[in-house]
């Protein structure tokens, strides 16, 4: 059972929080969940096609669920995220800026798909991440003109959203493309969502998905953000003759969620409360600036503590969701969304008793370095100062992953080969 107060140590909490994290994580295995979404076996040929970070463990997971079924295909997924398949290709891109990879990937998944017939089946196994990893170029653009768009919106603080609209735009494959190109095939997708919302035609770009933005859309994007685009993509985004397919245009394709960031949460709080923590979820698709959610969770934390509203300690509050990183013109240093949050969290709550946090990417990645995200500790300011660190200044410059390595308070897991989006905890005892 779970004890108020003081009683809590450091060692414990923290042990808590890592715990929570690991159950939403563990939540989205493929290889738990995938087979119970299969369809029927098809009687003519299945081919597998995908993209994401959980792409190669999705194949492997449908591998041994169907051992006896002919299975071809190809599947893109980041570079160290790869497992060993016996049918179905892998190929490994880079993330979060597609590469020459990615766009043999997409090349090689859109090939797969072309000449099936009605008796056909393509399964598509599409998770986070898939949109930079399968990065084909619309007529009349290179990658690099992808490229530079994509870092644009990175550093502009753009929505998952708004990126991935002005992305389906300069694709060839994403946007209900790919689902296009298999016609008269019987499409099947399979998805993890890493998406506010679990909007289908959001993750990785809706390859296999209708898709309602529009050229206009796009545009307006970059013009709201005030990223100035290549002649290139100026005249690829004026293509109003070659929009994406549209709702109700694709009746052959199908889609299945099978982890979402909601299934992650009840997970994480079904063990929360086996710890004797009462949990509470704020929601699964939270968005808005990183250190400014801090702000606004340390605000909810010192509540529950101090007068306990909206609930009593012991409690575990719960969020999901992609926050924002917005930088400014100025010198940049290392740190991802969930150590930024973490950080503005911390400052917030300026050293107060009784509060630790976790915050990390289920992916295994915030951003893109080689940690899931970090733990925030009673402590953390003055163990930053002691470091020789102004906890201010370092918030300022973005260099979040700089102070929690600093004293050795990053949480690393290594790629989950999973992504259900972020996953925060927050321990008020």
């Amino acid at each position: 059972m779970a004890r108020h107060g003081a009683q809590w140590s450091d060692v414990e909490a923290r042990a808590a929080l890592r715990g929570i994290f690991d159950a939403a994580v563990a939540a989205a295995d493929p290889r738990v969940m995938l087979a119970s979404h299969l369809p029927p076996m098809p009687a003519g040929r299945c081919v597998v096609v995908g993209a994401g970070k959980s792409a190669a463990l999705m194949a492997a997971a449908l591998e041994a669920a169907w051992p006896d079924v002919e299975l071809s295909g190809v599947v893109v997924t980041r570079y160290g995220h790869a497992v060993p398949t016996r049918r179905i290709a892998v190929i490994e891109a880079s993330h979060p800026v597609p590469d020459a990879n990615s766009e043999i990937g997409a090349r090689r998944v859109l090939e797969a798909v072309r000449g099936l017939g009605a008796e056909d089946l393509v399964i598509a196994l599409i998770s986070g991440g898939g949109s930079a990893l399968m990065a084909l170029p619309a007529p009349g653009l290179t990658l690099a003109d992808k490229q530079a768009v994509n870092r644009a919106l990175l550093a502009s603080g753009a929505t998952i959203s708004e990126m991935n609209c002005v992305r389906k735009h300069l694709s060839a494959i994403k946007g209900g493309r790919l689902a296009a190109a298999a016609f008269p095939a019987r499409v099947v997708t399979l998805a993890i969502s890493d998406v506010p919302g679990d909007d289908p035609a959001v993750i990785a770009s809706g390859p296999t998905v209708p898709d309602a933005t529009t050229f206009a859309q796009a545009r307006a994007v970059l013009a709201h953000h005030g990223i100035t685009p290549s002649p290139a993509v100026a005249a690829r985004l004026a293509e109003e003759a070659d929009e994406t397919p549209k709702p109700g245009s694709l009746p052959h394709a199908s889609f299945r969620m099978i982890a979402t960031p909601a299934m992650a949460l009840a997970a994480a709080a079904d063990t929360a409360r086996t710890m004797g923590f009462t949990p509470l979820i704020l929601g699964d698709a939270l968005e808005g600036e990183s250190r400014e959610m801090g702000t606004v969770m340390a605000g909810i934390a010192r509540g529950v503590h101090c007068h306990g509203t909206p609930l009593p300690a012991p409690a575990v509050l719960l969020s999901g969701g992609e926050t924002t990183v917005t930088i400014g013109a100025g010198p940049a240093g290392r740190g991802g969304r969930n150590t930024e949050f973490l950080l503005g969290l911390a400052v917030a709550l300026d050293g107060a008793s009784g509060i630790w946090a976790i915050a990390g990417d289920t992916d295994g990645i915030d951003g893109t370095d080689d940690a899931a995200g970090a733990i925030v500790a009673p402590d953390t300011l003055a163990r930053a100062r002691l470091a020789g660190l102004d906890p201010r200044a370092v918030l300022a410059a973005h260099d979040s992953y700089g102070l929690f390595d600093a004293i050795g308070d990053l949480v690393r897991t290594g790629p989950t080969l999973t992504n259900v989006n972020d996953v925060r905890a927050i321990l008020c005892a």
